[in-house]
This record gives structure tokens, C-alpha cells and sequence, in this order.
């Protein structure tokens, strides 16, 4: 009997497209596990990893980073009729990443405060999630990912199930690991009670103030946190900077982070 041929692998692209390539280079810093990934998937398309750059479709694809070009957009629409599945990866392509605070300033005048020549220039006004143009299949947030969630979509993926990603808030996982709330405690603040979990609560294990580096949980009450903010002597301009990092393009936060935007008279 002829011996049958091997199964082909699914085919993974990883995409990057406005971002500082923290979120693959996690990918990359899986060691061990990353030779797992390599065995069961054939990676088609990573020109952080390898020169092998083999075109669509694909089984996986991988996005990191924000819209902020036409040709970003174009290309996204390629890549969806390209891809089996299509996985946002970070706070960049979720929510537009840190680059987003242009959403809420005049971006003629940022340019022409950056740049000699604006008009040379091939840039959206704003910097959005891949999302707001496309379809995707799951989001991963993070700023960067956590590397244990990004083998999980992967794992899943190749099961064919939804990945188990967490929802709830920092808060919960500080409970949960014995951490003593920074906010009580010492006065710092902190998105913990609004911010999705994802880090293992990092910050506040160190006595810092949680970031909101994994964006908004399912129930960002905001308003909610803002009087006790207040209470620990945090003024407007302070919860402006809170929210206006990299998470600043999701709503529940680029809502508040405008609201408390200092008056420029």
C-alpha cells in the first residue's frame, strides 16, 4: 500500500501594521513553546521570525497594530478574505494603542508641530482598531499580550474551540492572589476595578497603580471610579493621563480621558 501522504499544517501569518512589535516579539518569547507552535503549524508568514514569506490563504492570522493609513485598510480587506481565522492581537489592534491620543487633538497641527513637510504625509486622522474596519474572529488584548493567553488562542485554534480568555477585572485577580488594594491601603491610583485582567494584576504585586494595560472590562463602570479617584487627591488632569494611554482609543476610556482633558484657554 502506498504510505499516505502527511496532513498539510494550518498556515499562520502574523500581519504588523502601525505598532512597535512588542506584541510578536511575545510570540518570539515563548522559547520552548514556540518550537510546539512550529511543529503543529506552519508559519507562512512572520517577517519578524523568518525571510520564508509564502502568500494566503491562511489558516491564522495574527494582526498587530492600529489603522492609521488607506493602505492599512486595504490590506486589511485582503487579509479577511485571505484568513480562515483572523486574531487581533494587543492594544494597538484592539483599541489603536497610544498612537489613538491623535483622536482627540487637531491632526493638522500635530503634524505640522512633527513634521517640516505635512503634506508628504499618507496618514489617517485618526489610529484605529482593526475591528472598527473588519470583522474578527477574537480580540487578544495587552499591552503587550500575555504570552500564556496568546498560545491559548493558538492551542484553541487548532482545535477548533473558542479560546478561554479572561473577562473580569484586575481587582478580582488582586483578591484572588492576596494583594492588598493599593488605592485602600497606600492612596495610589488605580484602573484595577475597570481594567480586564490579564497580567496577573502585575502592578499592583509591585504597590503600583494598575495602567488599564488590557483595555476595559465588560463593565468599566468609570463613572463610578471617578469619585474615588478624587479621594485620593487624583485631579482631572491626572485621570485624563490615567486613561489616555494605551487603551485611549477604546470608548468606555477615550470617553473619559476627553471629559477630563484640561481646558487649554
Amino acid at each position: 500500500m502506498p504510505t499516505p501522504k502527511p496532513k498539510p499544517k494550518p498556515k499562520l501569518a502574523v500581519i504588523k501594521l502601525a505598532s512597535c512589535d512588542g506584541c510578536q516579539l511575545s510570540l518570539l518569547d515563548c522559547e520552548d513553546e514556540l518550537l510546539a507552535v512550529a511543529g503543529a503549524l506552519d508559519i507562512a508568514y512572520f517577517p519578524e521570525a523568518s525571510s520564508r514569506l509564502l502568500k494566503g490563504p491562511y489558516d491564522v492570522t495574527l494582526v498587530e497594530g492600529s489603522v492609521t493609513t488607506a493602505a492599512d485598510r486595504e490590506r486589511l480587506a485582503a487579509l479577511r478574505r485571505e484568513s480562515r481565522l483572523l486574531i487581533t492581537i494587543g492594544a494597538c489592534a484592539t483599541s489603536g494603542g497610544i498612537q489613538a491620543l491623535r483622536n482627540f487633538q487637531s491632526y493638522p497641527e500635530l503634524a505640522r508641530s512633527v513634521y517640516a513637510h505635512p503634506e508628504y504625509l499618507d496618514s489617517l486622522a485618526t489610529s484605529s482598531g482593526v475591528a472598527e474596519h473588519i470583522p474578527v474572529d477574537y480580540e487578544l488584548r495587552g499591552c503587550p499580550v500575555d504570552k500564556s493567553q496568546l498560545l491559548e488562542v493558538l492551542i484553541a485554534a487548532l482545535h477548533g474551540r473558542a479560546p478561554r480568555l479572561p473577562r473580569h477585572s484586575v481587582c478580582l485577580e488582586c483578591k484572588r492572589r492576596g494583594v492588598v488594594c493599593v488605592t485602600v491601603a497606600h492612596g495610589t491610583p488605580c484602573l484595577g476595578p475597570v481594567t480586564q485582567t490579564g497580567c496577573g494584576a502585575l502592578c499592583p504585586r509591585f504597590s503600583r497603580g494598575c495602567f488599564g494595560c488590557f483595555g476595559p472590562s465588560d463593565t468599566p463602570r468609570v463613572q463610578a471610579l471617578a469619585p474615588v479617584l478624587a479621594s485620593v487627591g487624583a485631579t482631572d488632569t491626572d485621570v485624563a493621563r490615567l486613561y489616555g494611554t494605551f487603551n485611549v482609543g477604546a470608548p468606555a476610556f477615550g470617553d473619559e480621558h476627553r471629559v477630563r482633558l484640561p481646558v487649554v484657554e
